[in-house]
């Protein structure tokens, strides 16, 4: 604490606080004049699966191991013969001149006219038309092979195919296959960061206006804001240049919704206190002084408790969480430094001006102002405010209160356990994304396995075996082709394997066990030994597998480290074991809560049939961190008071005091995560849906009912072992 009061007496100063605002401004400037941009450096084909994944193994066994595109001819009517001849000149134009990063191309160009509408559906409406690109190819770099595909093709069509509708009549093409999928997935968090920086701005800007009715107050967590995301982005920038980490566009997206919605909170927490203090104090820098001694605590630990949270991600095996770890702890790092350095700096500039029109004003200057106006003095407020009111209702029945909302809490975490999950790429995509609807076009005319078929590779040692027969024996699985030698490796022959379902969805996930141990009972039947090792399955569905099994194994190591890393914290800084206990106890119930919610809300009002598998372990990382600040700024404020008052009083006016702020922070929270709802990326509305109102309920139930009726319930063993209730006891007694 001394710390802090050395820090506050530094930026508050007459120089000092002009000193930090230059000190900040030279800083964020020669970061963004010398370092790179964050922006600049994000990798979107980063690799999520380690090379040790068994899909990733199969995957450079596999010859065939390219990018490929499949592209989808459709004419409602029936496909022509003159539709038909123009797909062959477009075959023929990329075997002479091929695409960049193209590799391979079956010739549709060679093959004669009857072949060829042999491989129409069976309506003869549809037909598919494959190319494949360099495994290496990055999504930009898929994005313009496939943009001067389009270009190809509107050279040598009579229409142009990809710009038309599937209702029309004419010819239509839609480009879909890992290729488009990932072209399309890039396309959609491409200005995401940018959109969300202007609308979470906007947002916060409303609600602080709407609540505070203060301009400058409104901009001063702002410009705070605006000073750590550009620090942040540079500096993310400059390591991803060296190479010591990686980070994608939709760690920046979440990133900025983070640094704006729990970086403002710091701010207010700060704010609303010294607006309080200054109603006491005429000195503005006592005033803030007494404020970050207040506050400052509780800031940090907020922080460390979010950036220690963040930076447990790094744990992760699964290369899309892990590169979340050091953007998100980063951005709250220099968000918390802001906190307590540049806002105190900014409020001592400012002082009671921060406020205006709405001026914090001590009894004394008030009097003296209505003097000098000729004035009556303004009526003193009384402490009945709601905040009184409600925190003197949970003295009177804590018990009623508490069973209440835990009662409410656990029947809403009940529907947790409804929830239904998918690893399906296409389904976070709007339904007109020119892959979901080459998707849809093969699902409807073919077969939805034919998307993306099964790779299983065996080392056959030279022996023939049944395998095909053995796994087209298998019930989903629609075809299998005859082995195929491994040009690389002479003992290894694959087989490719249709699925009759969706080769996304759970079910197929699924069958990858299933086709495994056929495959090994095979070579065990075949005389070979250590089948296990001599099986390998490729392809999306195999991916998607491993992804699950990868994230899962995950979840069950990065959650207890958080539990346990925000566990220890609070012990440190309450000095408490039953206060930590039930503190975590109530954001863990609150987090279940708000799952069930969410899918509910997911489910019935979205029509979403499943979320995205990894919603749990993301929600769960922001919503316990998150959620435990709120606990942390009320309890600290309910400890500081215990020391002069008894307990009931100190829950009554810690409720009292804090009630305002944390309110307000928790609408500006969720609002910034709600903001996340209305991109048109699934994943992204079923993560800020689920914080949102994990965030809501923290807010207007845990904080403003649950815990504290908690805490008056326990009474004195709140603080156990501490000695600190003794206070409270020998003033109850007198």
């Amino acid at each position: 604490m001394n710390g802090l009061k050395r820090i506050a007496d530094g930026v508050s100063g007459k120089r000092g606080r002009w000193i930090t605002l230059v000190l900040w401004i030279v800083i964020v400037g020669l970061a963004n004049a010398f370092l790179p941009s964050s922006s600049d450096h994000k990798d979107d084909a980063a690799a999520n699966l380690e090379s040790s994944a068994p899909s990733v193994q199969a995957d450079a066994l596999n010859e065939h191991n390219g990018i490929p595109a499949i592209i989808a001819w459709h004419r409602s009517t029936g496909l022509s013969d003159e539709d038909i001849v123009q797909i062959q000149a477009l075959s023929k134009k990329l075997a002479d001149e091929p695409l960049p990063y193209q590799t391979e191309l079956p010739p549709l160009h060679e093959m004669p006219l009857p072949a060829l509408k042999a491989m129409l559906s069976e309506d003869s409406t549809t037909m598919l038309q494959t190319v494949v690109f360099d495994k290496n190819a990055s999504s930009d770099d898929l994005k313009i092979s496939l943009e001067q595909l389009e270009a190809d093709a509107n050279t040598l069509f009579t229409t142009k195919p990809f710009d038309m509708d599937l209702e029309d009549e004419g010819l239509v093409g839609r480009i879909t296959g890992p290729a488009g999928i990932g072209v399309d997935a890039t396309t959609l968090f491409k200005g995401a960061d940018v959109s969300l920086l202007i609308a979470t701005t906007l947002l916060v800007l409303i609600i602080l206006l709407l609540i505070y009715r203060s301009p400058i107050l409104a901009l001063i967590p702002l410009v705070a804001v605006g000073f750590a995301y550009g620090l942040t982005g540079p500096i993310l920038g400059w390591m991803a240049d060296e190479g010591w980490i990686s980070y994608d566009s939709q760690g920046l997206s979440i990133m900025t919704v983070l640094l704006f919605g729990a970086g403002t909170d710091y701010c207010l927490f700060l704010i609303a206190r010294f607006r309080s203090v200054l109603t006491t104090e005429s000195d503005k820098k006592k005033a803030l002084l007494k404020a970050l001694s207040d506050s400052g605590g509780a800031i940090t630990m907020s922080g460390l408790t979010v950036v220690m949270s963040l930076l447990a991600l790094l744990l992760a095996q699964y290369g899309a969480i892990h590169r979340f770890a050091v953007p998100f702890s980063l951005s709250i790092l220099i968000m918390m430094i802001a906190s307590v350095t540049l806002v105190p700096a900014l409020l001592a500039i400012l002082g009671r001006a921060s406020f205006y029109p709405f001026v914090p004003r001590t009894p004394e200057m008030q009097a003296a102002r209505a003097a000098q106006k000729n004035k009556p003095l303004p009526a003193a407020k009384t402490k009945s405010s709601f905040g009184m009111r409600l925190g003197e209702a949970i003295v009177k029945r804590p018990k009623t209160i508490a069973i209440s909302t835990l009662i409410v809490l656990g029947i809403t975490a009940a529907f947790s356990t409804q929830i239904k999950f998918t690893y399906d790429t296409l389904s976070t995509f709007p339904e007109d994304m020119p892959s979901r609807e080459g998707f849809t076009l093969i699902g409807d005319h073919f077969s939805e396995g034919s998307l993306a078929k099964v790779q299983v590779l065996v080392q056959a040692d030279g022996k023939e075996l049944p395998l095909d027969q053995k796994l087209g024996e298998l019930a989903n699985i629609s075809d299998v082709s005859e082995p195929v030698q491994n040009t690389r490796d002479a003992n290894i022959v694959s087989y490719n394997v249709e699925l009759e379902m969706n080769p996304y969805s759970i079910e197929a996930l699924d069958m990858i066990p299933t086709i495994r141990t056929a495959a090994e009972q095979t070579l065990e039947e075949a005389g070979i030994t250590d089948a296990s090792d001599k099986v390998w399955i490729a392809g999306a569905t195999a991916e998607q597998y491993d992804t699950r099994q990868v994230t899962g194994d995950d979840a069950f190591r990065i959650i207890p480290v958080i539990i346990g890393m925000i566990a220890l914290l609070l012990l440190v800084y309450l000095r408490s074991f039953i206060a930590m206990l039930y503190l975590m106890g109530t954001v863990l119930l609150s987090y279940f809560s708000a799952l069930g919610i969410g899918w509910l809300v997911l489910h019935y009002f979205f029509g979403a049939d499943a979320i995205q598998g990894l919603i749990p372990l993301y929600a769960f990382v922001f919503l316990v961190a998150l959620g435990e600040d709120y606990n942390i700024f009320m309890v600290s404020s309910i400890w500081k008071k215990s020391k002069s008052m008894p307990l009931n009083q100190a829950i009554t006016e810690g409720v009292a005091q804090t009630g305002g702020v944390i309110t307000s922070a928790g609408l500006i929270l969720a609002g910034t995560f709600a903001v996340l709802a209305t991109l048109p990326i699934q994943v992204l509305v079923q993560f800020g849906t689920v914080t949102a109102i994990g965030v809501l309920l923290d807010t207007f139930i845990v904080r403003s009912f649950l815990v504290p009726a908690l805490t008056v319930w326990i009474g004195k063993w709140v603080f156990w072992p501490s000695k600190q209730g003794r206070v409270g006891e020998v003033k109850e007694e007198n």
